[in-house]
């Protein structure tokens, strides 16, 4: 029986409320996540043998042979096993993740985190057995569940914690409107390598996955990379990458400024695409190793050492292919800061390799209210592009909520479109040369460049005084229909 997008969500959001109470719902995502992983793997690897028995003439020796599976599961380490276990069952599940990560060192290694399952003041019996039962009612194997419906209810889950813990949710998610406009300015193609150097859980690296199956392109001969330094949220990643189908990829565990992962010989490596929305304005980011860096990054100078926004830049910029692009979100200070950030600004100035700046909304982003902006580089512009800096102030393509602002599909398209037709627009676009952002002592902000007519920043207050009325409207027309109801009940 197929399993529908809408049947996985509530059942994934019902595992979240098993474990409400007794594990805090901002490391919900390290037991569930594993669990879910766990489950699909176990009935994946009972799909491709019940397969191979019936080519077989019902061999089962030959069925078992690890030839026909994509993961090994070691004896007693399936996840039925765990069911028909009742006593000491964080134990259990301690000793099967662990022997499953070691028979499928290559691909597995580390992948479930660090979790205590054995920590029964936290999990008791009762409790996973609860959350054993809970997952257990849905096969999802891949005739069940297809990679892309569990990837997108795998997507929805991340939001959903987002939104559970919020504050420190930027730490791990980024808006996915927002990834969706990075990845399409990118416009990665078929058989290019994409980088994210603070990939979290892996939603850049999937976006790009899902650009190349809308354009009708092979998504599968993508060469994926990333780096995330938190193991829970690295192990995700993973996870995230082969419930989404994904083959070519390679997650690393480290801290990426001190210590990157990849390399070609000595050198790092290069790639096509370089993509992030790293920690915003890090501190303590490894400044004392910045003026010597062994990897060849500080090309432009070392950023403070309170603030590694710029470091995050210059490590993209020296992963860039000769023909790379890069796309990275930043808070707009790197656009206007002065010290050893403006020197850096005119690095990338007078080397010609800033494209585009974009100003976004406020409050679009989990725990913070700032309007972030997203800065476009590449190793070979555009002839038309060449000595210029395109600016576009997108601080009004927001849908405004209560408690959280939206960019929406319109406003992605809009600020998409006006990204590649490359022309002035009157308060909202302007295309600068570098000339005159030098008479500006390299100073970027975005309001320098293009100028808003009072008329159109009055509208669009209005505009979103209009949307609170409406909002506020709304909500006492709510609570006036849930008195009413209240008081027939009561009577």
């Amino acid at each position: 029986m197929k399993v529908t997008q809408s049947q996985l969500e509530q059942y994934l959001s019902k595992a979240a409320w098993i474990l409400k109470g007794p594990v805090d719902a901002s490391d919900f995502k390290s037991y569930i996540f594993p669990l879910l992983f766990f489950k699909r793997i176990s009935d994946v690897y009972d799909e491709e043998y019940e397969l191979a028995l019936k080519e077989s003439g019902n061999d089962k020796e030959y069925a078992s042979l690890k030839e026909f599976h994509r993961f090994i599961i070691p004896k007693d380490c399936h996840w039925k096993d765990i069911r028909e276990t009742s006593t000491n069952v964080g134990s259990k599940i301690q000793t099967a993740i662990r022997e499953i990560e070691s028979a499928n060192q290559e691909y597995l290694s580390g992948i479930f985190g660090d979790v205590q399952w054995s920590n029964k003041e936290k999990l008791s019996d009762e409790l996973l057995n609860n959350l054993i039962d809970h997952f257990s009612q849905y096969n999802l194997s891949n005739s069940s569940v297809s990679p892309d419906i569990l990837g997108d209810a795998y997507e929805y889950l991340i939001k959903h914690f987002a939104d559970l813990t919020n504050k420190k949710a930027g730490e791990f998610y980024t808006p996915r409107s927002v990834v969706n406009l990075m990845v399409k300015i990118l416009d990665p193609k078929e058989n290019e390598s994409i980088y994210d150097p603070a990939c979290g859980t892996g939603g850049m690296l999937i976006e790009s996955l899902d650009y190349l199956k809308k354009s009708n392109l092979n998504p599968k001969t993508l060469k994926l990379y990333g780096q995330e330094s938190n193991l829970t949220t690295s192990g995700i990643a993973r996870m995230n990458l082969f419930l989404h189908g994904a083959e070519d990829f390679n997650i690393c565990k480290d801290d990426t400024l001190r210590n990157p992962c990849f390399f070609k010989e000595d050198n790092l490596m290069k790639f096509d695409c370089v993509i992030a929305n790293p920690p915003f304005s890090l501190d303590n980011w490894g400044a004392e190793n910045w003026s010597k860096d062994p990897f060849g990054r500080n090309i432009g100078g070392i950023p403070p050492k309170s603030n590694g926004d710029m470091a995050w830049v210059q490590h993209m910029l020296s992963s860039m292919d000769k023909n790379g692009t890069m796309a990275i979100v930043l808070p707009t200070g790197v656009l206007f800061r002065k010290g050893s950030e403006k020197n850096i600004r005119r690095y990338l100035l007078e080397k010609d390799l800033l494209e585009t700046i974009i100003g976004l909304g406020p409050n679009i982003f989990y725990g913070t209210g700032l309007s972030p902006c997203i800065l476009i580089l590449k190793k070979k512009k555009s002839k038309k592009k060449i000595g210029k800096v395109v600016f576009i102030d997108a601080f009004d393509e927001i849908r405004v909520g209560r408690s959280q602002n939206y960019l929406e599909l319109d406003n992605i398209n809009k600020i998409f479109n006006h990204y590649c037709n490359f022309e002035n627009k009157a308060n909202f676009c302007k295309i600068v040369s570098i000339e005159e952002i030098k008479e500006k002592e390299y100073n970027l902000n975005i309001p320098l460049y293009v100028d808003k007519d009072y008329k159109e920043n009055l509208s669009s207050t209005q505009k979103v005084l209009s949307n609170l009325k409406n909002s506020w409207d709304k909500n006492l027309e709510i609570e006036n229909e849930l008195n009413i109801l209240l008081k027939d009940f009561i009577l």
